[in-house]
């Protein structure tokens, strides 16, 4: 990698933006940081504006503008250019001084950036799942048109995508992508009603933030990430399994259509898959310690009980249904995890109104950003009006 990448991170305080500051740290100086988005949380932004001095920086919300503004003044740090409302992170994204954006905003506020730096060409290192989730299609569209790539950041489209590098595309015969099970998976069905956000925020394996762990309690992650690796890797979805793998060390594998299997093995961190996105095609030394072989447990697979975590199937039902069909999915998860965190509604509750809202949804063609925000905003009002009325007792 001769010259110098510029990269613009979109949500750059969250989990994934923290560990992506981490690996550039690690890299050196054959990256540099020119921008920054966040929604809201301006302290933390004043002081990776301190460490990385980007050149511009997007705020979501406007009204925190002049609480980073006097945390600058207060620290000395030089004021970089600043954006603020709806649109900002899109036109950090887009930037023409950008190359590399890592997009990690938190749930489908990540569409709109996504699609502006692939319509600008911009190489994408995608954390955020959601935005290929509900607009894959034309996500993918855009980038074959703007000379945009996409490089996933999941750990187990990135294991698929490194997997993928073994043969060619029309050898492929399906993808198989690896579950923790989450913290419930031997858990009896009949105590998922007494199961307390507390409970489900207690990840087995990984440490991320509170919505994808409450996905993963569910397998509702995974059926997402199969509606992702759809999108990613044009395959259908009829050869995308899903296997449960607690031990976390197998990320995802492919198998070729002369039953060759290829597996990604590898740490649990993100660290990992963020390297490989920044640095594609290179491979550049980690800071991730290596595997001690002698060391690793027995490895485990099963299949998913689709029974007791219903959720798979509905991701597999939207990408049938096609259109707007999984956007409607992802908002009602989203929301229903909210309505669970706050108390508002059981655990067993998320999959039966997250189906019913599914359900009730009548799919139009998501080739516009527009569409898809509509799908998105009418599902979230369709989730609460079902959260309010049937929470704790079934809606089905």
């Amino acid at each position: 990698m001769d010259s110098v990448r510029h990269v613009t991170i979109i949500g750059s305080t969250g989990s994934v933006g923290e560990n992506a500051l981490r690996v550039l740290d690690h890299l050196g100086d054959r990256f540099r940081v020119v921008g920054l988005a966040v929604r809201e949380s301006v302290a933390r932004l004043a002081e990776q504006t301190d460490r990385y001095r980007p050149a511009r920086v997007a705020i979501q919300d406007a009204s925190r503008v002049d609480r980073y503004c006097a945390l600058l003044k207060e620290m000395r740090v030089p004021q970089p250019d600043i954006v603020s409302g709806p649109g900002a992170s899109s036109g950090l994204a887009a930037d023409p001084d950008t190359h590399v954006v890592v997009s990690a905003a938190v749930g489908s506020a990540g569409l709109e950036p996504t699609y502006a730096a692939l319509r600008a060409g911009k190489q994408v290192a995608l954390a955020n799942k959601e935005a290929m989730v509900v607009g894959g299609e034309l996500l993918q569209e855009t980038a074959r048109s703007g000379g945009g790539t996409i490089l996933p950041i999941d750990s187990e489209h990135s294991a698929i995508d490194q997997c993928l590098r073994a043969g060619r595309r029309q050898e492929v015969g399906r993808l198989l992508l690896t579950a923790s099970g989450g913290p419930f998976l031997r858990t009896p069905r009949d105590r998922f009603r007494s199961i307390t956000p507390k409970e489900a925020l207690a990840h087995p394996i990984w440490k991320m933030g509170p919505r994808i762990t409450i996905d993963s309690a569910t397998l509702m992650n995974k059926g997402l990430e199969v509606i992702e690796a759809r999108w990613l890797f044009d395959v259908p979805e009829t050869s995308i399994d899903i296997l449960v793998h607690p031990q976390s060390i197998v990320h995802s594998m492919v198998e070729f259509v002369d039953g060759s299997i290829v597996a990604q093995l590898g740490s649990a961190d993100m660290r990992g898959p963020i390297q490989y996105a920044l640095t594609y095609p290179e491979r550049c030394p980690s800071p991730m310690p290596s595997l001690d072989w002698t060391a690793l447990p027995p490895l485990e697979f099963d299949v998913p009980d689709r029974s007791r975590f219903p959720s798979i199937d509905f991701a597999y039902d939207a990408l049938r249904m096609g259109g707007t069909a999984p956007a409607a999915l992802n908002a009602a998860d989203e929301v229903a995890v909210e309505c669970f965190l706050d108390h508002r509604i059981g655990f067993d509750d998320l999959p039966r109104i997250v189906g019913a809202v599914l359900e009730s949804h009548t799919p139009r063609k998501a080739d516009t950003v527009e569409n898809i925000l509509e799908a998105d905003r009418w599902a979230r009002r369709r989730t609460l009006e079902v959260a309010g009325r049937n929470a704790g007792r079934g809606v089905c």
